[in-house]
């Protein structure tokens, strides 16, 4: 019998985080992935709270270790690759949502959203690219984050707000919330329209099979 693999409270939630991601994205389309990128930038500035107060620049030396710390304390495993005076790179040969990464490969967008918020908070400039992917079938994570401007493609991370001293950085401001809502609602429309128009469609073929004389028995 094979030895089931040990369940775990870590485990059971990256599942169910990724499966509700997958059934998100199912959902929404492509716009899942702006909700990842709200997401990991409030939970970046929450992560920062961890190291240091709000407000202070770092260097790419402390940047970059911090940010392999935080995904080192959460469940994966990632560690310093280059550190420049313009950009970092770090690897990684775990995510920290397992296996569970490959059911919702937008689930990504949390380490860029996450890496350059704290870039544009701490750095006054982020610019991201996810050079590899564990999720996309690469054997590693390679993540480039830039601080000043680059040819190389990416995301940028700039004019990020900072949450006031002893606020929330999860109190989502309400035009961020309308705006995600109203996205949300249009997928909806649209996934009702095509419902609907399945019908149309299933209801002619019934329509259009009745009108088709039946064969006649020999």
């Amino acid at each position: 019998m094979k030895k089931p693999m040990k369940l775990s409270g870590t485990i059971f939630l990256s599942k169910l985080i990724a499966q509700y991601a997958y059934l998100h994205s199912r959902t929404v389309g492509s716009k899942a992935e702006e909700y990842i990128r709200q997401l990991g930038i409030k939970t970046g500035e929450w992560f920062e709270t961890f190291y240091d107060e709000k407000g202070q620049a770092w260097t790419p030396d402390q940047y970059a270790h911090v940010i392999v710390d935080l995904k080192n304390s959460i469940g994966g495993h990632f560690e310093i690759s280059e550190v420049y005076e313009d950009h970092v790179i770090v690897k990684a040969s775990a995510c920290p949502f397992g296996g569970a990464v490959h059911d919702a490969p937008h689930l990504c967008m949390m380490t860029s959203s996450v890496f350059g918020g704290i870039a544009s908070r701490r750095m006054g400039y982020g610019k991201v690219n996810l050079r590899k992917r564990i999720s996309a079938g690469d054997g590693m994570c390679e993540v480039a984050i830039f601080f000043t401007p680059t040819e190389e493609e990416g995301l940028i991370y700039e004019d990020i707000p900072i949450t006031p001293e002893q606020g929330d950085p999860f109190a989502w401001e309400e035009e961020t919330i309308t705006a995600l809502g109203n996205e949300l609602c249009k997928s909806d429309d649209m996934v009702m329209e095509l419902l609907g128009e399945l019908e149309r469609l299933r209801t002619e073929v019934e329509e259009l099979k009745s009108k088709v004389p039946s064969s006649p028995h020999h």
